[in-house]
């Protein structure tokens, strides 16, 4: 494949504008990826657009969870879960070392919801569903040792099941890579103007580039939206069915400061929502909220000082002992869910329903909501949904989403470092390998992450902004101090050159950066 960066970028535009399309995917997120994974895989000539970044919007700031939706055993909606189950354990199957298997513990007190024996029988139809079983109860002494530093105020003992845990952003870089290995373009920095609808149909859109402020058309035989939280301000819209944009927001400890083997799962004492505490990437995430999103839409979403004293306290209330303060949080990240809602004024945002919408008209196919699980179904339902304009049939075939990757030597490196590197990369892997020859392999600071993939994506993984590198191409804006702050003169050092940076335009990123992660991954000021 062609280099697949900023230069690379501004020399292909204009003529990727020129040509049409039979499919344009607007929305770089997870479900986007996975529509132009699934339409290039299909022969068809598609190009995705994002308006920021790849997986800027929700896809980069979620839970991290690839779970099965146990909650919708509860609701009755057993085909869903059904699909939620079966897609984990591809996803598992496909790409270890993206998204890896995740003990979740359940603790259990007198008096409280739900119970061992109703947690048990949901579990029990839950790993049915999986086709095995994956659930056991610790009693009290046995939980001790399994979960040191819980409270044991009226414990009765916890349940253990299984479920799933990724990097979501680096799983959105995954399937874009999938999708252009197979013909299919993607590109950042293009903000969709307007939907370019003639005779009652949608033939194309006109995109803004974020660099050059130049207009573009593009002309397709079918759009089809996957902006998520975005998706009111270009859909035309019928009926009462809208966007509620919900906010999720989380903070980041020190694993030292709250050690934790497996994932937590408890009701929060406040309002009996389900808060979860979990091991990600070497750290401690606490999350999440679910609450109305009521800040413009186009600014990076940020938690509030409500948002923190509510997860702090859910920490004070199962792990008492650990005594978390607002002084150990490292970083924070707040996401928007895109909930379709009929507009009941009556319904407080956790009691909305999480299903997905797919809204139809000429030339264009909208898709809000939905599950990052399952983003290989939402897409197979969009191309069913558009296939009738391009007049060609979708099969709903269950090839790999990820292609298998041969073994390829990385010497230097341990074998769950070579795993990571193989989950996260996928078919760039051979590209990662000839950076390390160069680079070596050591970590960034206390990070799993290496210095040589911080420098492959700054050669190859279409980096705009500095934000697009250490936000979500690595994720050591979250993981060290500051945002990283200390290491920005040996990022600068390995990085520059291959960004093809000037000097004046460092020094504007690095402050743009610094003033981003201060304002919507610190806490709040």
């Amino acid at each position: 494949m062609p280099a697949w960066n900023a230069a690379w970028r501004a020399e292909a535009l204009p003529e990727l504008a020129a040509r049409d399309w039979d499919l344009i995917v607007v929305g770089g997120g997870i479900t986007g990826a996975g529509i132009l994974r699934e339409a290039a895989r299909r022969g068809w000539r598609c190009l995705l657009i994002e308006q920021r970044d790849f997986a800027w919007g929700t896809s980069s700031r979620s839970s991290k969870m690839v779970h099965g939706g146990l909650r919708y055993i509860a609701k009755g909606q057993f085909g869903l879960t059904r699909d939620s189950v079966r897609e984990r354990q591809r996803l598992l199957g496909e790409a270890p070392g993206l998204v890896d298997p995740l003990s979740f513990i359940m603790p259990h007190y007198q008096g409280g919801f739900p119970g061992p024996r109703v947690f048990g029988t949901l579990l029990s139809l839950y790993d049915a569903l999986a086709g095995r079983r994956n659930h056991l109860f610790y009693r009290l002494e046995e939980l001790r040792y399994v979960a040191p530093g819980l409270k044991e105020d009226r414990l009765l003992g916890g349940t253990r099941f299984q479920d799933a845990v990724t990097d979501d952003a680096r799983l959105v870089m995954r399937v874009l890579g999938e999708a252009r290995a197979e013909g299919g373009e993607a590109l950042n920095g293009l903000k969709v103007i307007e939907l370019d609808r003639r005779d009652g149909r949608v033939q194309g859109l006109v995109a803004e580039d974020s660099e050059s402020g130049e207009h573009f058309t593009f002309r397709a035989r079918a759009v089809a939206l996957a902006t998520g939280a975005w998706a009111d301000a270009l859909r035309q819209k019928h009926g009462s069915e809208h966007i509620r944009p919900l906010r999720g927001s989380h903070l980041l400890l020190p694993a030292w400061r709250l050690p934790v083997a497996h994932a937590f799962s408890f009701m929060h004492g406040q309002d009996k929502r389900p808060v979860f505490v979990f091991p990600w990437e070497g750290a401690t995430v606490v999350g999440t909220t679910d609450l109305d999103h009521r800040d413009t839409l186009d600014d990076d979403a940020a938690i509030s000082r409500e948002e923190v004293d509510y997860l702090l306290a859910a920490c004070a209330q199962q792990f008492p002992s650990a005594q978390i303060s607002a002084a150990d949080v490292r970083s924070t990240w707040a996401g928007v869910r895109p909930v379709v809602s009929d507009g009941a004024p009556s319904l407080k945002p956790s009691d909305e329903k999480r299903e997905h919408a797919l809204w139809v008209e000429p030339g264009c196919v909208t898709l809000a909501g939905g599950k990052l699980t399952t983003f290989r179904l939402l897409a197979l339902e969009v191309l069913a949904a558009c296939a009738p304009m391009l007049e060609r049939p979708v099969e709903a075939a269950g090839e790999q989403v990820f292609a298998s990757i041969e073994d390829l030597a990385l010497p230097g490196l341990t074998p769950p470092q070579q795993r990571r590197l193989r989950g996260r990369h996928g078919r760039a892997l051979p590209e990662l390998a000839r950076v390390l020859k160069s680079v070596g392999s050591e970590c960034i600071g206390h990070t799993d992450s290496l210095w040589a993939e911080l420098a492959w994506a700054a050669e190859g993984e279409l980096v705009l902004h500095l934000d697009d590198l250490l936000l979500r191409r690595t994720r050591i804006g979250l993981l060290l101090a500051d945002g990283g702050a200390h290491e920005l003169p040996s990022i600068r050092a390995l990085c520059q050159p291959r960004l093809g940076w000037d000097d004046a335009r460092w020094k504007r990123e690095e402050q743009d950066y610094q003033a981003l992660w201060r304002r919507c991954y610190s806490l709040p000021h």
